[in-house]
């Protein structure tokens, strides 16, 4: 195949959001590592190990943003805010707290792979600069978090009852997101 199939319609119009799912984390990190290798950029001594390196740079970045909702919610009760303000909150709690914005997520989570790679025990050479890494990882990244904008408030408008950070509202997110995409047959 030419690879397009694994792009969603979003990129083509340029209205995704990048959304981590706690779910895929292995998977993605689990190809990071076999497109690193495969591309020559990096010879790995334990390639299960640094999987887990990569999963955790995933698993930080999570734990991160759902400490920004967390506070987005505390300031938006404090201050009487309708849910529709928390997309502008969360902004500024990113910014309060040196987390990447919405927009930031894809160079951010680079960032920090990379910076994972190269110093980790379980990598033992990178033949690769930073530019040849990023033009590998990319694609991987994208196929795993872009999510239409449009579908995305669709699927959040459906849960809003639940907790956003929490599993619940992750397992109903994918669950929504799903049946969303079979009625309108995009999966």
């Amino acid at each position: 195949g030419n690879g397009r199939r694994d792009v969603p319609v979003c990129a083509a119009l340029g209205e995704c959001k990048m959304r981590l799912y706690r779910g895929k984390i292995e998977l993605i990190a689990e190809e990071v590592i076999a497109a690193l290798k495969a591309s020559g950029a990096i010879e790995v001594d334990d390639p299960t190990e640094a999987k887990l390196d990569v999963e955790s740079v995933l698993k930080e970045y999570l734990r991160l943003d759902r400490e920004v909702v967390e506070e987005a919610k505390n300031r938006m009760e404090v201050r009487g805010l309708g849910y529709a303000q928390l997309g502008r909150v969360k902004s500024q709690v990113a910014k309060d707290r040196s987390a990447p914005a919405q927009d930031e997520v894809l160079p951010y989570l680079l960032d920090q792979i990379l910076n994972i790679l190269f110093h980790s025990n379980h990598v033992g050479e990178i033949f690769a600069d930073d530019a040849e890494i990023r033009t590998t990882l990319t694609p991987v990244l994208r196929k795993h978090m872009e999510v239409d904008t449009e579908l995305d408030r669709e699927v959040r408008s459906k849960i809003k009852n639940l907790e956003e950070g929490t599993s619940e509202f992750e397992i109903e997110y994918a669950r929504v997101m799903g049946q969303i995409k079979q009625t309108k047959r995009l999966s």
